[in-house]
């Protein structure tokens, strides 16, 4: 079973920064991918980031690209999300995302998500 942690999240100014934790129980090159996407409210849950587990190619919503960066440390088991020049609409719940092939079929694993408030 796969246990997704997310941390990092809370109240910022507009202009602001913060950076969004998600650990792992399982090593996270054995992903395909790890990401994040986030769903404010009355909205679908949308991609924010995404990156290969093995290479460490990375992928951008655009409206976030510039100011967001996704990374990953082996070590710790750990994805972060670094948001920079936070505004208003990018207030939202953050998911954190893992892919996994079973042999037979991609699954996907989520954390239970941490808000991201952002004041104007």
């Amino acid at each position: 079973q796969v246990q997704l942690v997310e941390s990092g999240g809370g109240l910022v100014q507009a202009g602001g920064s913060l950076r969004l934790s998600c650990a792992s129980s399982r090593a996270i090159f054995s992903f395909g991918t790890m990401g994040w996407y986030r769903q404010a409210p009355g909205k679908q849950r949308e991609l924010v980031a995404v990156m290969n587990s093995i290479g460490g190619n990375t992928n951008y919503a655009d409206s976030v690209k510039g100011r967001f960066t996704i990374s990953g440390d082996n070590a710790k088991n750990t994805v972060y999300l670094q948001m920079n020049s936070l505004n208003a609409e990018d207030t939202a719940v953050y998911y954190c995302n893992a892919r996994l092939f079973t042999g037979v079929r991609w699954s996907d694993y989520w954390g239970q998500g941490t808000q991201v408030t952002v004041s104007s």
